[in-house]
């Protein structure tokens, strides 16, 4: 499950372009932040995507993606041309391709490589799920899990809303703001479809005789959106985004990400996926929990981007990147299911789960670390400056940042909030992981 908005320039208050996503997975599934320059290729060559090999094209644009550890595609990321894109799982009543097909993540990550705008990489991700379809499992740990996609797709002129289901499909031009969880959002109103995508409902009598064609009416549904409470996510981000209209910039974006359902921000007591920021709760209704977040700055004067390189963002730190020169500093070995220290990933996780275990303690640092934060973007809007530089100290400085802050929250008594699924659910995924906490 996961939650993407963005902010075109009508509403952001330097009339940039904002785009950001939360990666929602399973919460042992580590993400990876990785930079993949361009590369220049010959005739005949293929690329092994996740479950199947294809053609690959003569020369690729150099990425930033945030990938899960075991898949070839990613959740989120961007091209050095300004085109970033998110996707989320949706489900509809089309069947899934259970067959070695492209994986959603797949094309996300193919259209990075292959587009030079947000309309090209639309046609990309288009063009590749008519060849070679949409689906497999995107499970981890031996889950079975299918599903199609939807996408926003961003560069700093414009940004789509692309929602599919097998292979048809609906997009809508953003006029102002618009976000995306987990449900068909496009209705009766869309810029461009599938030529087929009306007379199919009607076939199937999803769309009465007589009736307006409704997109997300038609091929949603229902069981699984309403269970993913994709409705309640994405009702919060569109009225965060609404009120902000006008003013929208990157600390607004992050504190849309870190955002918990007002009601009760205690993630001990939540029984749905009902918060942007999501923490894992339980084996059926709450199994999965934000495991990467990016934002993406992008204007006529430079793109930036934030990225956290960790879960939670609620308990962690957005960290500036540019394409520029070197992207990324050493992270560390690349993470995977098992607690290791040494990659970013799993030395924030130890913070996090410890936070999610008495939120209460997220108060020790917190004030902290929004200093640092508002440190680096004082340095990211310095109209000369060494890009690279920058990057490396912000990585270095939350990486030691966390160290303290881990050794602070530990220090604290946890306070009794009796809640047995939770502490069954997080004692199971700290076994598997082979991280011991007290």
């Amino acid at each position: 499950m996961c939650d993407t908005f963005v902010a075109v320039s009508g509403a952001t208050r330097d009339k940039s372009v904002i785009f950001g996503k939360n990666s929602d997975r399973a919460s042992n599934e580590a993400q990876c932040l990785e930079y993949y320059p361009s590369e220049k290729f010959t005739k005949n060559q293929s690329l092994d995507c996740t479950y199947i090999r294809i053609p690959q094209v003569l020369e690729t644009h150099g990425v930033i993606v945030c990938r899960p550890f075991w898949m070839w595609g990613a959740e989120m990321g961007a091209n050095e041309k300004g085109v970033v894109i998110g996707n989320e799982a949706v489900f509809t009543k089309m069947p899934h391709a259970k067959k070695p097909v492209l994986t959603g993540m797949d094309l996300l990550r193919l259209a990075l490589e292959r587009a030079d705008s947000a309309d090209q990489a639309m046609e990309v991700i288009l063009g590749l799920m008519a060849d070679w379809g949409q689906g497999g499992n995107c499970g981890y740990d031996a889950q079975d899990l299918y599903y199609h996609n939807s996408y926003i797709i961003a560069d700093q002129t414009q940004a789509w809303v692309l929602e599919t289901s097998g292979p048809f499909w609906a997009a809508l031009k953003v006029k102002d703001t618009y976000s995306i969880s987990n449900g068909l959002t496009i209705e009766e109103e869309f810029d461009q479809s599938h030529p087929d995508l009306i007379d199919h409902a009607r076939q199937k009598g999803w769309c009465k005789k007589g009736q307006t064609f409704n997109f997300r009416r038609a091929y949603s549904d229902w069981l699984f959106t309403r269970f993913s409470a994709s409705g309640s996510r994405q009702t919060s981000s569109h009225e965060l985004l609404k009120h902000e209209i006008g003013n929208i910039d990157i600390p607004i974006g992050f504190e849309i990400l870190r955002h918990h359902n007002p009601k009760n921000e205690n993630p001990r007591s939540h029984l749905l996926m009902d918060s942007i920021c999501v923490h894992g709760g339980n084996g059926l209704t709450r199994n999965a929990s934000t495991t990467g977040s990016l934002i993406a700055h992008l204007s006529a004067a430079e793109n930036t981007y934030w990225g956290t390189g960790t879960a939670g963002p609620c308990t962690g730190i957005f960290k500036p990147i540019w394409f520029k020169n070197e992207v990324l500093p050493d992270l560390g070995p690349v993470p995977t299911g098992q607690y290791n220290p040494e990659t970013l990933w799993w030395q924030h996780e130890k913070l996090h789960r410890l936070v999610i275990n008495d939120y209460s303690k997220l108060a020790c640092y917190r004030k902290e670390r929004n200093q640092l934060e508002s440190l680096f973007l004082e340095k990211a809007m310095m109209p000369a400056k060494n890009t690279i530089a920058i990057t490396q100290q912000a990585f270095s400085d939350a990486r030691r940042a966390t160290e303290d802050w881990i050794a602070r929250v530990e220090s604290i008594p946890a306070k009794s909030n009796f809640n047995p699924i939770f502490d069954h659910y997080w004692k199971k995924q700290n076994k598997t992981a082979g991280l011991k906490l007290p």
